[in-house]
């Protein structure tokens, strides 16, 4: 069935379909298909010597950037004040996006993950940081050249990334690339919720 474009007493040439209406359940419905995934996000902060400030989660082998998983129906960059907050307590407004990473699923995590790194700006040598003793077990200031020791090659290649894009002035997204093993979410600890931690 085709209908006039616009009620118009002169001749009509040209007709558009009808617009098909759908029903509340029939979108919600649609939008259960749709893929879906997991979201971290992370503050990238410097000292004035221009050290990249790291953390140590005490459910990981490895270091990473202060900040975490998102949760459900959280903007990345509240997510990123909340988990600073938790993490640090320091109570801050995120930078300019500088990095997005999207990291497919593997065998433990069953959804892609995408992680954004917003700049947290520098830090005073002493700024008072209130470490989360529950999930963190130290923090300290990296150089940057120093920071594949204490990085998977992914995170390590995600703040190197970030550190770019903060010089540049604007943002980067990193692809994924062929062969590059995903991070691993850990083990749950009792009384931990797995990847809850920094990303």
């Amino acid at each position: 069935m085709c209908v006039p474009d616009r009620p118009d007493p002169a001749p009509v040439t040209r007709t558009v379909p009808a617009r098909v209406r759908y029903t509340r359940a029939e979108q919600v419905a649609w939008y259960a298909t749709l893929a879906t995934m997991f979201g971290a996000a992370a503050a990238l902060f410097t000292n004035p010597a221009g050290q990249v400030l790291l953390v140590k989660p005490n459910y990981r082998d490895h270091w990473s950037l202060p900040g975490g998983l998102l949760e459900q129906g959280e903007p990345p960059q509240d997510g990123c004040r909340r988990e600073v907050a938790e993490e640090l307590g320091l109570q801050i407004t995120p930078g300019p996006l500088l990095t997005i990473d999207w990291v497919p699923p593997d065998g433990i995590r069953p959804r892609p993950i995408v992680h954004f790194i917003f700049d947290g700006g520098e830090l005073d040598d002493d700024v008072p940081i209130e470490l989360q003793d529950t999930e963190l077990d130290d923090y300290r200031f990296v150089d940057p050249g120093d920071l594949a020791s204490y990085l998977p090659p992914i995170i390590a290649a995600r703040v190197t990334a970030a550190l770019r894009s903060r010089g540049a002035g604007g943002a980067a997204y990193l692809p994924q690339v062929p062969g590059q093993v995903p991070e691993q979410v850990p083990e749950q600890v009792p009384g931990q919720v797995p990847g809850q931690g920094a990303p």
